[in-house]
């Protein structure tokens, strides 16, 4: 599919007022040109929360569609008792779909927000100051053992598949679950925080089954909202979910 049919595909459905929700599934082949068709989609029905204008309206605090992981990452907390006001909140990773707009939802919920990525330098030194630490690198067991605060909140957002024997070693050695699942699948998933990374933590998500179970909640109560806000029943606030 070209850009110009995926764009008249995105028009057709902007345009179907039974239709309350869009979503564009993330990664699209190289040759579509990803930004412009994100931009298509009507801001009122970008359940995603990708679109400029919800971007923008999530930094201004006003009433917007989130991005639905980070949305999630809120929700997990709020749900776990887990406090975010006064906190101070270290988010490791830039990108616009989640490592910014956490960090815009922690900073709306009153967190004190430092945003981390490859190139800072000293890195260790300021993940260890984190009572909530938000790893959304991408990269397998990027966060290491050394670079976690005892006691901190450790939410993993990444989703690595580790093929590579030699690497799976490196985090799952000795684990004989994990080992026996590893030679019968052939691979196995792994986060941006080393398992071991965890032993410290007084709370934390695991990879898999932890923040990528309210992605995709998250999608489902954005779509429900988008329908009720497109006919102004329901007003949502980007301080997180309700």
């Amino acid at each position: 599919m070209t850009t110009a049919e995926l764009l008249e595909l995105v028009a057709s459905l902007n345009a179907r007022d039974e239709i309350d929700g869009i979503l564009i599934q993330l990664p699209l082949p190289a040759h579509v040109d990803v930004k412009t068709v994100l931009d298509a989609i009507l801001p009122a029905k970008d359940v995603d929360g990708l679109h400029p204008v919800n971007a923008g309206l999530l930094q201004a605090g006003r009433t917007a569609l989130a991005p639905c992981t980070p949305a999630g990452v809120i929700e997990i907390l709020k749900r776990s008792g887990i406090s975010i006001s006064g906190q101070h909140a270290v988010v490791v990773g830039r990108s616009d779909l989640v490592g910014k707009p956490a960090a815009m939802l922690l900073l709306h919920q009153n967190a004190t927000v430092t945003i981390c990525h490859s190139k800072t330098r000293n890195l260790g030194e300021v993940t260890r100051q984190a009572d909530i630490l938000v790893a959304a690198i991408g990269r397998a067991g990027f966060i290491t053992p050394e670079m976690v605060k005892p006691g901190a909140t450790v939410i993993d957002v990444g989703i690595n598949r580790i093929t590579d024997p030699t690497e799976f070693a490196r985090f799952f050695a000795g684990n004989a679950k994990r080992e026996a699942a590893f030679a019968k699948n052939g691979s196995t998933l792994v986060g941006d925080v080393h398992p071991r990374g965890f032993e410290l933590a007084g709370a934390y998500t695991p990879v898999p089954g932890g923040v990528g179970l309210l992605t995709t909640a998250m999608l489902m109560a954005n779509t429900v909202r988008a329908a009720k806000m497109r006919r102004g029943v329901f007003v949502f606030s980007s301080k997180g979910a309700e």
